[in-house]
């Protein structure tokens, strides 16, 4: 069976700025992204039905016969029982939310140019188990714990655990701490007595790091000297952290090197936090914290107490940021300066408390190239293409360019 994971409309909406740049099902929950889970679980390879301007990048494999899921939904052997049962041109449905269809090539083709209108005349079943959706940035790290747990386990099961050969870095919980080859530790401390810790293959952690699961670092990742990794935190592939983290997830290729506190946050690929960054996750007043929607076009209540910065592609800010409580970051925006930055920064914004100007496109590719060329990878036109349409779509949140 073929896999293809969609977009909802309402939930892309919602999980801007980070699906600005990637389709719902390429967001990094646990140790893996959405679509790893569901290659994982099925194995078969899982492709993207998505935005136009993202299927160049992120394309759509269509075969006889295909099975269409919710690009936030996380898999469940419960769930994955009732998928295996779906006959051709039926759904799962929870709540008014679409969870899957066994689809045609003509329904995936309809969805291309209309996904409500082709999921409509569906025979959906109602699904009444236990379901884990991404549909809000906030979903992201508050899943995190759980996800990491469940992603542990298929690892347990299905790839082998390497030993820790250094005698100066103590342990609790062995059983619980999961080690790919090429991992380099040194007179570190991990405790996996209150959930599991992962390290990804090549990953480093560096002398008096203090680290406490859950917490995933995964391939080519590094903990610095001195970093104190709180739980439920994953570290995507090829970042480096240093600090205080706690509650977050780095999608990858990022970095947080230096002191500072991260909280309940998200940040995506290619951002970087200069030294002494701090976020606020937490309002004096104990209430909730509210974030800027693009759905809504206005602020919404998350629910929680706890929510720090979420922090969408190739932004950075500089060495001192203040990131007050629930602070949203477009795609390549650079914050510096004294003060507390505004709570909802736009795309392509360069500037801070003092005020904004617009990070021209030219620049930001500058920008960008050198950025990647670290990991030795190109920014192509493909890259390019994104940011552009990114950018054009975007402009109509940056107020100062109508002043």
């Amino acid at each position: 069976m073929n896999v293809i994971l969609f977009d909802p409309p309402k939930a892309r909406l919602q999980l801007l700025p980070l699906t600005f740049t990637r389709p719902v099902g390429a967001l990094r929950v646990g140790i893996f992204t959405l679509q790893q889970k569901w290659q994982n679980a099925l194995q078969v390879p899982v492709s993207f039905l998505t935005q136009d301007y993202l299927s160049q990048k992120f394309p759509v494999h269509i075969q006889d016969q295909n099975l269409l899921i919710n690009g936030g939904l996380c898999p469940t052997p419960q769930l994955l029982e009732a998928l295996q049962q779906l006959s051709p041109g039926a759904g799962l449905v929870q709540n008014g939310n679409v969870l899957a269809v066994n689809a045609s090539p003509q329904t995936i083709t309809a969805a291309q140019q209309d996904l409500e209108a082709a999921l409509f005349n569906i025979n959906y079943t109602a699904f009444n188990g236990v379901v884990t959706v991404v549909s809000q940035p906030w979903h992201i790290f508050q899943h995190n714990g759980a996800q990491i747990r469940a992603d542990f386990d298929y690892l347990k099961a299905n790839q082998n655990n390497h030993a820790i050969k250094d005698q100066a870095t103590t342990v609790y919980g062995r059983q619980n701490i999961f080690i790919e080859e090429g991992v380099h530790i040194r007179a570190a401390v991990l405790n996996a007595e209150d959930g599991p810790i992962y390290l990804g293959k090549n990953a480093q952690v560096h002398e008096g790091a203090l680290i406490k699961g859950p917490f995933a670092l995964c391939e080519g990742s590094h903990v610095n000297m001195g970093g104190k990794m709180r739980g439920d935190t994953t570290v995507g592939p090829y970042s480096k952290v240093g600090g205080e983290i706690s509650n977050s997830v780095i999608q990858g290729f990022s970095n947080k090197g230096h002191d500072g506190f991260l909280g309940n946050s998200v940040l995506g690929e290619w951002c970087n936090l200069g030294a002494d960054t701090n976020t606020s996750n937490l309002k004096n007043n104990y209430a909730n914290v509210k974030l800027w929607s693009y759905q809504k076009e206005g602020f919404v209540d998350s629910g929680s107490m706890f929510c720090g910065l979420i922090m969408a592609d190739h932004a950075k800010c500089g060495i001192n940021t203040m990131f007050n409580t629930g602070t949203v970051v477009g795609v390549s925006a650079n914050v510096f300066g004294s003060g507390f930055p505004r709570n909802f920064i736009p795309s392509f914004s360069w500037g801070g408390a003092q005020g904004f100007s617009t990070y021209k496109l030219n620049k930001v590719y500058q920008t960008a190239e050198l950025v990647m060329q670290r990991r030795k990878l190109a920014l192509n036109e493909q890259e390019k293409a994104i940011l552009q349409e990114v950018f054009e779509q975007t402009a109509a949140f940056r107020y100062w360019e109508k002043q």
